[in-house]
């Protein structure tokens, strides 16, 4: 049987309407978090490429300062999903480039953390055995659920 393209667990609904309650830079700092967790499945096939850890940390930078200048957040965001496309039969690292993407993109539409936090939980499918994959995926979505709520409990706003 054919894998499904996307993740999909029984936590999505609940980190989709905890998502939708939550500031916008909040959800930028949870995507790039989630991505990050993923990257290493794109750093390690891919090292000399750091378009995704780029995107990651222009991210970061953007929900700690606010600056947005959408040329940069679109080149970005772009280039890390070119990283991605040229990935050739690695579905882990190729899912990692395109989590740090939407990371990026969350800082013109807070709805792409989600599409990052499920990039992420997609690689972390994909780089597991099939017999756990599963339960890994079902755990990185109860990390991403938990993390998203301590930062909205740090959060200032």
């Amino acid at each position: 049987m054919r894998k499904r393209k996307m993740a999909v667990t029984s936590m999505d609904k609940a980190i989709a309407e905890l998502a939708a309650r939550t500031n916008h830079r909040t959800l930028a700092t949870w995507a790039a978090d989630c991505a990050e967790r993923a990257l290493p499945w794109f750093e390690t096939v891919y090292p000399q490429d750091d378009r995704p850890r780029q995107a990651i940390e222009a991210t970061r930078l953007w929900a700690q300062t606010g600056v947005f200048k959408m040329a940069d957040v679109r080149g970005t965001a772009l280039a890390s999903h070119a990283a991605a496309r040229a990935v050739e039969e690695d579905d882990a690292a190729r899912s990692a480039a395109r989590a740090a993407g939407q990371a990026m993109a969350t800082a013109h539409v807070g709805a792409h953390a989600i599409a990052a936090a499920i990039y992420a939980a997609t690689a972390v499918r994909d780089a597991s055995l099939p017999s756990d994959a599963d339960a890994a995926t079902l755990e990185e979505r109860n990390w991403q659920y938990h993390h998203l709520l301590e930062l909205i409990d740090d959060s200032p706003e």
